[in-house]
C-alpha cells in the first residue's frame, strides 16, 4: 500500500485540507490529482458508505461524511482492503478533533488533523496504530514534566516566602545597627570559586577607623557578633515545601515512582565540606581544574582556574591589607581586582585597596586575585585514570587503574565513577579502597579516602555479564587537594594605616570541576 495523500473536501468540491505523504511527486502533479477528485465524484446520485473511483494512474478511496468528503489518493496497485481500513481510521480521527463535520470546524482544527494524519501514515505507508495511541501521541503529555512543574512551583513559592522573611530580617537588623546604609559601592563582585552557599546581604561601614583601635586589640574584638532578631531561616532554593511534600506523597500513594533529583545529588555528593576555623578575616585560595582525557592517552583539553577571595566578618577590618608570597613559576597570568593597587601588588606582593571610601563588604566572599593556567600534556595532571574493558565470552572484564602523577600533591576524597550497562550488577574481584554499586544510576562508584606518595597507584577489577566497551565511558573523577598549581601563600594581614596586625585564617584547596576520561 502506497498512500499518496489524504484530503478533505466540502460538498461543493472545495478543498479544505490536503496532507501529502510522499516527497517525490511534484507540486503540479499533486495539484492535478487533487483537482480531479471533485470532477469524478461531486454530483453522483448513488453514494455508498465506502466508495472508490479510479483513473489511469491513481485510485480515490473516499467516504461522504455529512457536509464533507474524506478522500485518500493511493496507487492502483495498493490493496483495496487495506485502503478501506485506513479510510475508516481517518474517518474516526475527524470527529475526535472536530465537533461537527462542516467547513468551519475543519478550518479551525486543520493543524490538529494534520498532526493526527502524520501518526497514521509515514512516507506513504500505514503505521500500526489505533485511535487511542494517536490521541496519546498528539497530546504529547509527559508525566515527568507535570511532576517537574509542580516541584518548580512549590520551590518558587517557598523561595518567595523565604525572600520576604529575609527582607524583614534585614530591615530589623538595619534598624538595630543604627540605620547604617547598606550596600557596597566599591564594585567588588563575588568570586566564582565561592563555596556555593546563599549570598548574605550586609551593610558596609564607610566611616574611617581610628588608628588607636588597632593599638591593643582585645579578645572582645574577635568574638562573633550576636545575631540580631529574625526568623533564622536561610534562603534555600532547593528546600522542600509542604506543598511539594504533599504532592509527592500523593503520587507515591497512587503507585507512581517519583525521582527527587536534588535529594539524590546531595546523597552522592562525593566531596564533603570540612568545617574550617574562621577568623574575622578569612582568606581562601581556590583552584578548579577541568580536564578532558581521551581513553587512549594524551590530552584533549585541560586548564586550571584559580582565585583568592576575602571574607570579612567584622566590619572594623573592612580595609585590611593582605601580604602574600608569590612563588609562581608557571605560565599563569595573575590579575588583580581593579579596586586594588596593582603597582603595590607587582612590586611587593601586597593586596591593598586604592581608596578607603570603597572598603570590602562584610560577610561576603570578594574575589581580589584570579588566574588561569592551561595545561599542555597529560603529565601535568595530578591524577591519571585508565579504564580497560576486555570483552570475553562470558561478559566484560574491566580493569581501572589510577596513578598519582604529581608526587608532591596529596589528594583527598577521591571518587571515580564508572558507568555500567543498564540493569547489570558488577562482580568486584579486586579493589583498593571502597566501592558502591549505584543501581538507580547504573554506576560503580570507587572511593579512595586519600592518595599520596605512599599509595600512588591503585586498581579496581570487576566483571559484568553483558555490555561492550562503550558502556564504561565517560569515567568521571572527583577529588580535592590542599596543594595548588600556582604557588601562592598568605604571609600576613594588617590594617590599612599603622601596620597593626590583624588576626586572619586561610583556606587552600584544589577541586575538580569537570574531570573526565572520554
Amino acid at each position: 500500500m502506497v498512500l499518496i495523500a489524504a484530503s478533505i473536501y466540502s460538498k461543493s468540491g472545495k478543498l479544505l485540507l490536503c496532507r501529502t505523504f510522499v516527497s517525490e511527486m511534484t507540486r503540479g502533479r499533486l495539484q492535478g490529482l487533487v483537482d480531479t477528485f471533485p470532477k469524478l465524484v461531486i454530483g453522483e446520485k448513488n453514494q455508498k458508505e465506502h466508495t472508490y473511483v479510479e483513473t489511469d494512474s491513481v485510485r480515490y478511496v473516499y467516504q461522504p461524511m455529512d457536509k464533507i468528503y474524506l478522500a485518500l489518493i493511493t496507487t492502483k496497485t495498493s490493496n483495496i482492503m487495506e485502503d478501506l481500513d485506513c479510510l475508516r481510521l481517518f474517518a474516526r480521527i475527524i470527529p475526535e478533533y472536530c465537533r461537527s463535520n462542516d467547513e468551519s470546524e475543519v478550518f479551525n482544527n486543520v493543524f490538529e488533523l494534520i498532526a493526527a494524519f502524520d501518526e497514521v501514515v509515514v512516507l506513504g505507508y500505514r503505521e500500526s496504530v489505533n485511535l487511542a495511541q494517536i490521541r496519546t501521541f498528539t497530546e504529547m503529555d509527559s508525566h515527568e514534566e507535570r511532576i517537574f512543574n509542580q516541584i518548580q512551583i512549590a520551590q518558587q513559592k517557598q523561595a518567595k516566602n523565604n525572600m520576604l522573611e529575609k527582607a524583614k530580617e534585614m530591615k530589623m537588623k538595619k534598624k538595630a545597627m543604627g540605620g547604617v546604609a547598606g550596600g557596597f559601592q566599591g564594585g567588588f563582585g563575588r568570586t566564582s570559586a565561592s563555596s556555593g552557599t546563599a549570598p548574605t546581604a550586609s551593610a558596609s561601614f564607610k566611616a574611617p577607623i581610628a588608628s588607636s583601635d588597632f593599638g591593643a586589640p582585645s579578645s572582645e574584638a574577635f568574638k562573633p557578633k550576636p545575631k540580631v532578631g529574625g526568623t533564622g531561616k536561610a534562603l534555600k532554593l532547593g528546600a522542600k515545601s509542604a506543598t511539594e511534600d504533599s504532592f509527592l506523597q500523593q503520587l507515591r500513594q497512587e503507585g507512581q515512582v517519583v525521582t527527587e533529583t536534588h535529594s539524590k545529588q546531595h546523597a552522592v555528593d562525593p566531596v564533603q565540606e570540612v568545617a574550617v576555623h574562621r577568623e574575622p578575616v578569612h582568606i581562601k585560595l581556590v583552584e578548579k581544574i577541568t580536564a578532558q582525557v581521551p581513553r587512549g592517552g594524551g590530552l584533549k583539553s585541560a586548564e586550571v582556574q584559580g582565585n583568592v577571595s576575602l571574607n570579612i566578618s567584622d566590619p572594623n577590618f573592612n580595609t585590611t591589607v593582605i601580604a602574600m608570597k608569590n612563588n609562581n613559576n608557571s605560565e599563569a597570568q595573575l590579575q588583580v581586582h581593579p579596586n586594588l593597587d596593582k603597582k603595590i601588588w607587582q612590586a611587593e606582593g601586597i593586596l591593598k585597596l586604592k581608596n578607603l571610601n570603597k572598603p570590602f563588604p562584610p560577610n561576603t566572599d570578594v574575589g581580589v586575585l584570579k588566574w588561569r593556567l592551561p595545561l599542555q600534556s597529560e603529565d601535568e595532571l595530578p591524577l591519571s585514570v585508565v579504564c580497560w574493558p576486555n570483552e570475553t565470552g562470558n561478559g566484560v572484564t574491566v580493569n581501572v587503574e589510577y596513578t598519582l602523577e604529581k608526587k608532591e600533591f596529596s589528594l583527598e576524597n577521591v571518587k571515580i565513577s564508572i558507568p555500567l550497562p543498564p540493569s547489570t550488577a558488577p562482580i568486584v574481584s579486586e579493589c583498593e579502597g571502597d566501592y558502591e554499586y549505584l543501581k538507580s544510576k547504573n554506576t560503580l562508584l570507587w572511593s579512595i579516602p586519600s592518595i599520596d606518595d605512599s599509595n600512588s597507584n591503585g586498581t579496581l577489577e570487576f566483571e559484568v555479564a553483558n555490555g561492550d566497551s562503550e558502556h564504561f565511558f565517560p569515567v568521571n573523577v572527583v577529588f580535592s587537594s590542599p596543594n595548588l598549581f600556582v604557588e601562592l601563600a598568605v604571609t600576613g594581614a594588617h590594617s590599612f594605616e599603622g601596620q597593626q596586625p590583624v588576626q586572619y585564617s586561610t583556606e587552600t584547596k584544589l577541586v575538580t570541576d569537570n574531570y573526565q576520561i572520554l
